[in-house]
């Protein structure tokens, strides 16, 4: 159950609404999105009725919801959330696609890659500054210097950065540099991590982990939510299965269902749903027809000698003929991938 006190409600209403709450025995947890405050209740709400507290100075209606993931949920917000990245519309009717290497190896490298994802059509720029590895000899990434390389990128280009934090003692510097907070497949769970990032004001790309539910990946999108930040971008990149052939496993169900159960924006990763190249247009056109938001998938231009991911990493010459198929794709469904909104026949 959730109360949402009235815009401009005063401190001495909430604080009024919230004794009131807690003299039922039930607890109390307050976030807020662009000055209105919800007030999440906590605790055996059975014998609990709406009308109990609905009547109360500044509420502006209590919502009973069946799901354990609140704010994230259709039944609390039924209208689609549209995450603003400068002028881009995330969750909007475009398919916003973000494009750049796993990770920032060097200047020539991440400008050349910017350069080509731009003419290609991609609206976001995508790179690794702190790289989470499987094996500690693996190449980490550059820090700071990446973070700004990858402004720099910005500065010429005009793409948008989305990139990695990994720990909240980051977030000070990345935030400084980034348009887009990435939580990594690896810290889906990392729930001081969601913390922190939950009290930024920067949009946050969540990735579901690589054995969470969708259940999972919600409550995880819960804990963002639930500390203030209600900027929040889903992510299906798919899921460890037995199979060996590709890296992970698209849940395709995924992406239909995670628009029924929430009113947040759902992109698709390709690249580290399939780990091969040769898979990714395929499976981003079955995303775009499955109803992504936006996909996000790794280039770089050189692949051959990429220091992370190169396996999976297009070359521009096919990131541009990837963007030419699903602009189609896009149009056969009734959205498109351009501002102008130039649909390709």
């Amino acid at each position: 159950m959730i109360i949402i006190m009235q815009h401009g409600t005063s401190q001495k209403d909430i604080d009024y609404v919230v004794s009131r709450a807690q003299s039922l025995g039930l607890g109390t947890h307050l976030s807020q999105d662009q000055g209105q405050i919800f007030i999440n209740l906590i605790g055996d709400l059975r014998a609990i009725y709406p009308s109990a507290l609905s009547g109360l100075h500044g509420v502006e209606r209590v919502v009973t919801l069946d799901q354990p993931f609140r704010l994230a949920s259709k039944d609390f917000k039924s209208e689609r959330t549209v995450v603003s990245v400068g002028e881009i519309a995330i969750g909007s009717e475009q398919v916003v696609v973000i494009a750049g290497p796993c990770a920032v190896e060097n200047r020539e490298q991440l400008m050349k890659t910017a350069r080509a994802v731009k003419d290609a059509g991609a609206q976001m720029l995508r790179g690794g500054a702190f790289k989470p590895r499987t094996s500690p000899y693996s190449f980490q990434g550059l820090g700071e210097e990446g973070l700004q390389i990858l402004a720099e990128a910005r500065e010429e280009t005009g793409l948008y950065i989305v990139t990695e934090v990994m720990t909240p003692e980051q977030i000070p510097l990345i935030v400084q540099y980034a348009d887009v907070l990435q939580i990594g497949a690896r810290n889906t769970l990392n729930y001081s991590l969601l913390h922190a990032v939950g009290e930024t004001d920067k949009p946050v790309l969540l990735k579901r982990g690589m054995m969470s539910t969708v259940q999972e990946l919600l409550m995880s999108a819960e804990y963002i939510l639930s500390y203030g930040n209600h900027n929040v971008i889903l992510c299906e990149r798919g899921i460890r299965t037995f199979e060996t052939y590709t890296r992970n496993t698209l849940d395709i169900n995924a992406v239909p269902l995670l628009k029924e159960l929430t009113h947040l924006p759902v992109l698709v990763d390709p690249s580290h749903a399939t780990g091969k190249a040769s898979l990714v247009n395929a499976v981003s056109r079955a995303s775009v027809a499955a109803g992504a938001d936006g996909l996000i998938i790794e280039v770089h231009i050189d692949p051959e000698n990429a220091l992370s991911d190169g396996y999976q990493s297009l070359n521009p010459r096919q990131f541009a003929e990837l963007m030419g198929d699903i602009k189609r794709v896009a149009h056969a469904v009734g959205r498109y991938t351009t501002p102008e909104k130039q649909y390709v026949k």
